[in-house]
């Protein structure tokens, strides 16, 4: 899988990144648009993994606070379970060295990012209307 990031909501990466999650959280998980694409993706890097050529999975970073926060982690549905959210978010992290990273996980995710080294931290709570957990890595 090749791996290209871009910082900014113009250009390539971004408009796959972008089209990855409509497919996902909007058109398959129902979540709001509006929501979804909330007025921020400009101040944050947009990650997106090709696999012959194909966009199939994304993530976007914001590493303007600290912790640095992970989010929109969304693999297209036929590209599921062969390791291309894994293998991208490796290579995000390793861009991290030694940072503490957090993100909100969807409850059906939480084992998936513990295998990453995250631990869930605090009570679930309620995200665009899907059950959610902090999660750190230190």
């Amino acid at each position: 899988m090749d791996i290209k990031q871009a910082r900014g909501n113009q250009g390539e990466v971004y408009r796959d990144a972008a089209a990855i999650r409509q497919a996902v959280f909007v058109t398959e998980q129902g979540i709001d648009p509006k929501l979804e694409f909330d007025g921020e993706d400009a101040q944050m890097t947009h990650y997106v993994g090709y696999v012959a050529g194909k966009p199939v999975v994304t993530a976007r970073l914001n590493d303007q606070v600290a912790p640095a926060h992970i989010q929109r982690v969304a693999t297209l549905k036929a590209d599921r379970h062969h390791g291309y959210a894994f293998a991208l978010l490796q290579a995000l992290l390793n861009q991290l060295p030694g940072q503490t990273v957090e993100l909100n996980a969807q409850e059906t995710a939480v084992d998936f990012y513990k295998r990453l080294g995250f631990k869930r931290v605090g009570d679930a709570f309620l995200e665009v209307g899907i059950v959610h957990y902090r999660m750190v890595k230190n």
